[in-house]
């Protein structure tokens, strides 16, 4: 089975504005509602793939509610914890650039956090896959995730993917996660870089995340495409599809997803990521997350 946790969903107002202006009232030409958050786009995209998985997390007031029939009414597997306060609201913009504006979160606690935990301990077995990613609320520690996998830590033989930034991610990687998906920016933090490296670069880089605990990292690099160095010493690089950008929310998710869904098929490295690059690219080019078929496609234009 695969278990998506995300700590933080999200209701997501995607509106488009023509020529949007500050200062001054804007007015929408188009508007729509969403879920959001990280884990619960890795489900998404794995079901339209034909995967199975149960989505977790912690959702809170009238936006709470939302999520979960929004999530019922997709047909996704879910089991979340009701904490105190609001689940986000998080406001796309889509102008003549895109504007993202994301809110809070729910007040999620400690104790909300060891309820989760505690229902993971009953869930996961041996060759079960957990994905934790995401923002970590507030109220929480940087250290959250890391404290939770703590616990987590006897049971053996997980495959854990951690899709987080800053210490929510490098404090995990001492629990030895089978794959971490930082993306571009997110390492040039990591190892306060003031410059992009090149490919050669980021594999060295990627390799120094390995040495701190992960045993596979992939570098998402937008419409460059990935870098990958595996626990099999392999570095590899492939370049993303040709195509306009409509919406990239969601496409390091679905890479994610991707990634996952090929692997488990194939057990290959290069094709697991050579089609997480698709499915990341097909989201990027399309408003909603990719259709199997859209992901297929831009497979194809990429062999």
């Amino acid at each position: 089975m695969i278990y998506t946790v995300t700590f933080n969903p999200s209701l997501d107002y995607y509106v488009q504005v023509n020529n949007l202006k500050a200062g001054i009232v804007n007015r929408t030409s188009s508007e729509r509602l969403a879920v959001g958050g990280k884990g619960l786009n890795v489900s998404l995209a794995l079901k339209e793939l034909g995967d199975e998985t149960l989505a977790l997390g912690f959702v809170a007031g009238f936006t709470g509610d939302f999520i979960r029939d929004k999530v019922a009414e997709l047909g996704l597997n879910y089991n979340f914890i009701g904490v105190a306060g609001q689940s986000r609201i998080n406001v796309k913009i889509k102008s003549n650039t895109e504007t993202d504006i994301n809110g809070t979160g729910a007040l999620v606690t400690q104790n909300d956090v060891n309820k989760l935990t505690r229902k993971l301990k009953t869930l996961l077995n041996e060759g079960d896959w957990l994905v934790v990613c995401g923002s970590i609320p507030s109220a929480l520690p940087k250290t959250a995730y890391a404290d939770m996998l703590k616990k987590l830590k006897a049971i053996k033989g997980v495959n854990l993917v951690v899709d987080a930034y800053g210490r929510a991610l490098t404090e995990t990687l001492q629990y030895r996660p089978f794959l971490i998906k930082p993306n571009i920016n997110e390492l040039c933090e990591i190892f306060n870089l003031t410059a992009i490296p090149d490919v050669e670069g980021i594999f060295a880089y990627s390799r120094k995340l390995q040495e701190m605990g992960a045993r596979n990292v992939i570098v998402s690099l937008g419409s460059s495409g990935a870098a990958m160095v595996t626990e099999t010493a392999q570095s590899i690089y492939v370049r993303a599809a040709r195509g306009q950008l409509v919406n990239s929310v969601g496409a390091g998710d679905s890479m994610v997803a991707g990634f996952i869904h090929e692997y488990i098929k194939s057990g290959n490295y290069f094709s697991a990521l050579n089609f997480a690059t698709a499915a990341g690219s097909a989201c990027a080019f399309t408003q909603n997350l990719a259709t199997k078929e859209q992901i297929e496609y831009i497979e194809s234009l990429m062999l």
